[in-house]
């Protein structure tokens, strides 16, 4: 009974390999919260001096748009090349392809409520419009994305997409205040979860 048993858990486990791809790294995770905790440091120090003060956020959105800009495109891509570094050595450990047909598949479905919700969001800062919108749509995107993309790797991104959602709709209701939720969508939960998937699925 219990070799039919280890039996089954291999051929489950091959099947979830040929199907999903598992080699996300959680230590990526943490890193990107890291960074963007950094970056919403640098955002409430130089650009938004006074918390609770809508017309001081809003005039500092419209005014350093360029400069915001710079810093989340640093972030994004400090995050982009570290989740490419711990997911490439996580998927040479475990003997996994890091580029196939699976990762392709799952790349593709993240892409597609990222590009639209970067569109979006570029609308609205050429229209100087929807000011505080911009942050809640960061979070609402990004959780749809997740979700979308859970169906070809691990099952608990799709969680962390549900928590940036509801945190993107709080952010929505609770307008003024973008960069706390900002702050706690891409960097507490970040880090959170990237600390839990490291140790259930790397340590």
């Amino acid at each position: 009974m219990s070799n039919a048993k280890k039996d089954i858990k291999e051929i489950k486990s091959l099947m979830e390999r040929s199907s999903r791809f598992i080699s996300l790294s959680g230590l990526s995770g943490v890193f990107a919260g890291l960074y963007a905790l950094t970056g919403a440091y640098i955002t409430q120090v130089y650009w938004f001096p006074k918390k609770g003060n809508r017309h001081l956020e809003e005039y500092a959105a419209q005014n350093y748009n360029l400069e915001m800009m710079a810093l989340a495109l640093a972030i994004l891509i400090m995050s982009i090349l570290t989740a490419i570094f711990f997911t490439t050595r996580n998927a040479r450990k475990k003997k996994q392809k890091i580029w196939d047909r699976t990762s392709q598949r799952m790349l593709v479905n993240l892409a597609i409520p990222l590009v639209t919700g970067g569109i979006f969001i570029l609308i609205l800062l050429y229209l100087q419009m929807g000011i505080f919108l911009i942050a809640p749509a960061m979070l609402i995107f990004y959780g749809l994305a997740l979700i979308n993309g859970s169906k070809y790797t691990l099952n608990d991104i799709r969680y962390l997409g549900y928590c940036e959602i509801v945190l993107g709709l709080l952010a929505t209701y609770f307008y003024g205040n973008g960069l706390l939720f900002w702050t706690l969508g891409f960097g507490v939960l970040h880090i959170v979860y990237g600390a839990l998937m490291y140790w259930k699925y790397e340590r």
